[in-house]
């Protein structure tokens, strides 16, 4: 197990700059790690910066807080999808959820993931926002979808990924969908702890410095 490849290395701040982007996906390159996440506005030139390299770039979507129109995620999602992103991590309707609009929440994700075809789409649940009930829903929700991963958290909501979420989202996606831990990963031992618990994906701002 090499650790390298399961971060998604991560720079979703409102005040990223290009040489931070920049510096983001040179760091990727040189540690080999799965992917980079960004924000839409920085897709391009985070493709100019991977080229060459076997490096993923993703591009958060409705984010961060999930309450966007869904023609608007679908737009932003085939947006970044043109500009060079290979994964596509939405925000679910978090109020939909809430008030068990099961059919809307399903459908959104269903129609992004129609819209980006056979690029991978991630689902970030936002789990600190969610009761146990509704964290099983919208797991159930996103394997219905056609959803590829869930992800508990944006990183920007009141709380990042836990132990307890993980071992929640992996016992409903039931093997259908894979598991991506993100919001507060900042140590190697939690990471390895998330990947024992069956997480193919941590995402993180400290990528550099669990690998060293």
């Amino acid at each position: 197990m090499q650790l390298k490849n399961f971060i998604d290395h991560t720079n979703l701040k409102p005040t990223a700059t290009p040489a931070e982007i920049q510096e983001l996906c040179k760091e990727a390159k040189t540690y080999g790690f799965k992917a980079v996440c960004v924000n839409g506005c920085h897709v391009g030139l985070a493709k100019e910066s991977l080229k060459g390299s076997e490096v993923k770039l993703a591009a958060v979507i409705g984010f961060p807080l999930g309450a966007m129109s869904t023609e608007a995620k679908v737009f932003e999602a085939k947006n970044c999808i043109e500009h060079g992103a290979d994964e596509i991590d939405m925000v679910i309707n978090i109020g939909w959820l809430k008030s068990n609009m099961d059919d809307l929440v399903r459908e959104e994700i269903a129609e992004i993931k129609r819209a980006i075809g056979d690029k991978l789409l991630k689902v970030i649940l936002e789990t600190c926002f969610l009761s146990e009930e509704e964290k099983k829903r919208a797991c159930i929700l996103s394997v219905e979808a056609n959803a590829d991963f869930v992800k508990t958290s944006t990183g920007f909501g009141s709380g990042g990924a836990t132990f307890e979420d993980v071992a929640l989202m992996k016992k409903m996606v039931a093997g259908k969908a894979k598991i991506k831990a993100s919001g507060g990963v900042r140590d190697k031992e939690t990471a390895i702890k998330y990947i024992e618990l069956g997480v193919e994906r941590i995402g993180t701002s400290s990528g550099p410095s669990l690998v060293k």
